[in-house]
């Protein structure tokens, strides 16, 4: 008799760990199925995030950020240091530290909560039965009352830039260098793309990113993303717009690059080059024909707006659905979807999920921003405040950057929140909670904010939209 259980997650990464986790103290019976192996050929689960993504990338983000500070920043706060020196292998050491402790707290996390947790390939047949194909073992087919695919995502790959784990790498590959490129090339200035080029250009790299597009982080607020690039280019990292990548060829000295911009043809020469354009939901095998699953025109899996997929009883979570690629994003989608099957009432709020880009000054936001606004025909306010201003801010050297807040006319809703500057991941998280409740700007001017914090340029940022701020000077 095979095995049964009441819910059977297929992927380990934050949407599907956390679901399986939610499932479980709920009382169901649960299993988590995930084949993850890292380059040292061992088996972890958290997906992507934990092992190649997220986490990693903080890491290194943390670490390269403290040695461009120790060698910039800190003779300006009377710190003589004397000669600082990479130790790459210790940087890389700590990283791969992190990722253990926190892919093996996964492992007990399970064992605490009753999750039985699968090392295999899961694939989701007719039925709701699962084939289940060990790491090491033989094939077993089991079955559930439900069935979550919690498959994640995968780098894309050019057919101009193949990977080859070499001198042209994805993002995984960029975290773990094992020696610091002079010359690093980056196609993408999103996300990921600019983190990494961040990192390397910390720790002594020349970085050329290069992005198709013509605006600069198009998904951003203008404003935010205006001063971002200023303080880019200030760190060096040389950000080419327009910048449409024609062929990447690699020899054994580096790679070859061309490309076409605003003035023509163009090549460039890197030790190494990083595809960073973006990523693609995973579903290779991850269902039969006969499954029921729809994908749509770009290869995500079909979900309604609580994640039911066509079949009853099987839902999709995370980077394989609609909406942005973000860990937070598929962790609340694994709640609401254990909830439901608990017969519990749940939902995701898609209008306020924060976007953040963990580069040096930070950038993060929620809600519209002003071109959005603008065009949806609403009629809005806007005030800002300059981290320039804040006492916080001068006393730890980083005043570039401000929070902008915009809010409507009629009823004072705050309708999105855009930072650059400092911690601004953490502090995004007081805007977030103020679209969630609907928050009036007259909200956030009467609540009190302790001084001298950072947090206190989003208190301004709201008295400024009615021209009320008190330590910078209001619009004429």
């Amino acid at each position: 008799m095979s095995r049964s259980f009441d819910v059977i997650v297929i992927g380990s990464g934050p949407a599907g760990y956390i679901a399986a986790i939610r499932a479980a103290q709920l009382g169901k019976t649960v299993a988590c199925i995930d084949e993850w192996k890292n380059k040292d050929g061992k088996n972890a689960f958290g997906g992507t995030c934990l092992n190649a993504g997220c986490i990693p990338s903080k890491a290194m983000l943390e670490s390269s950020e403290l040695m461009h500070r120790a060698q910039h920043e800190f003779k300006t706060h009377g710190i003589k240091t004397g000669t600082i020196e990479l130790d790459l292998a210790a940087m890389q050491k700590r990283r791969a530290t992190i990722v253990r402790q926190l892919t093996g707290g996964i492992a007990g996390l399970f064992k605490a909560n009753k999750v039985e947790g699968l090392v295999g390939h899961g694939k989701l047949l007719a039925g709701k039965h699962v084939e289940f194909t060990p790491a090491d073992g033989e094939v077993e087919i089991i079955s559930a009352q439900n069935v979550i695919l919690a498959s994640g995502s995968t780098p894309i790959e050019l057919g101009i830039a193949k990977f080859d784990d070499d001198k042209i790498i994805d993002s995984w590959g960029a975290l773990e260098l094992t020696e610091v490129p002079n010359r690093l090339g980056v196609v993408g200035a999103g996300v990921i793309g600019l983190e990494l080029g961040s990192v390397w250009a910390r720790l002594g790299s020349k970085v050329t990113v290069l992005e198709a597009m013509d605006d600069f982080l198009f998904m951003a607020d203008r404003d935010v993303a205006k001063v971002a690039a200023k303080d880019f280019k200030a760190q060096g990292l040389d950000i080419k717009l327009g910048a449409k990548v024609s062929s990447a060829k690699a020899g054994k000295s580096g790679v070859s690059v061309s490309y076409d911009d605003a003035n023509g043809s163009q090549t460039a020469e890197f030790d190494q080059l990083v595809v960073a354009v973006g990523r693609r939901p995973h579903t290779d095998n991850l269902f039969a024909e006969d499954a029921g699953i729809q994908l749509d025109e770009r290869g995500f899996i079909v979900v309604d707006d609580e994640c039911r997929t066509r079949v009853k009883g099987v839902y999709a979570v995370g980077d394989c659905v609609r909406g942005p690629m973000l860990a937070h994003k598929g962790s609340e989608e694994g709640v609401m979807v254990a909830d439901i099957i608990a017969g519990e009432i749940a939902e995701v709020n898609y209008e306020v999920i924060p976007s953040v880009i963990y580069t040096s000054p930070e950038i993060a936001w929620v809600g519209k921003t002003e071109a959005e606004v603008k065009a949806s025909g609403r009629a809005y306010k806007v005030g800002s405040f300059p981290f320039a201003a804040s006492g916080r801010a001068k006393a730890m050297e980083q005043t570039s950057g401000m929070v902008k807040m915009i809010s409507s006319k009629d009823d004072d809703e705050i309708l999105g929140v855009h930072i650059v500057g400092p911690m601004a991941g953490e502090l995004i998280a007081e805007a977030v909670l103020a679209l969630e409740f609907s928050a009036s700007t007259e909200d956030v001017q009467r609540t009190i904010h302790a001084h001298p914090s950072l947090a206190e340029a989003f208190h301004e940022a709201s008295l400024a939209v009615d021209n009320r701020a008190l330590n910078f000077p209001n619009k004429p």
